[in-house]
């Protein structure tokens, strides 16, 4: 699915989510990765949100977002209890989505120029 027919500013937007990866500027990604306004990190060794843990959140909060956008599968989840207080801790907010809705969420709160970063998550399982 295309998410948007905007023109990008000066940071990275999302231009489609398919089931196993998604398009980042011209660029296919098919494992987890952070996505921030200016940065991709492909190495995010998360496989499902259920194993996400506080210490995982690490990569997103040195950048300092006001918010965090975690996006997994095609039904909504939730993070654990230990995420989202690492996240209150640190003033950050934290949404969790699917895949397809933190993509175009991301892509609206880059627009409005929010300091937003966003983990996907592809989802494995072994």
């Amino acid at each position: 699915m295309h998410l948007t027919e905007h023109k990008p500013g000066n940071h990275y937007f999302v231009r489609a989510v398919e089931m196993h990866r998604v398009l980042i500027g011209d660029q296919y990604y098919d494992s987890s990765l952070i996505v921030g306004a200016r940065l991709i990190e492909t190495n995010w060794p998360i496989r499902a949100l259920s194993a996400l843990c506080p210490e995982h959140l690490s990569p997103m909060l040195s950048h300092q977002p006001e918010l965090i956008l975690l996006g997994a599968g095609t039904r909504q989840q939730f993070a654990s209890r230990e995420v989202l207080g690492a996240c209150l801790q640190q003033g950050v907010g934290l949404e969790c989505m699917t895949l397809e809705a933190a993509c175009q969420t991301f892509n609206i709160l880059m627009s409005e120029n929010r300091r937003v970063i966003m983990g996907l998550i592809f989802e494995t399982s072994g």
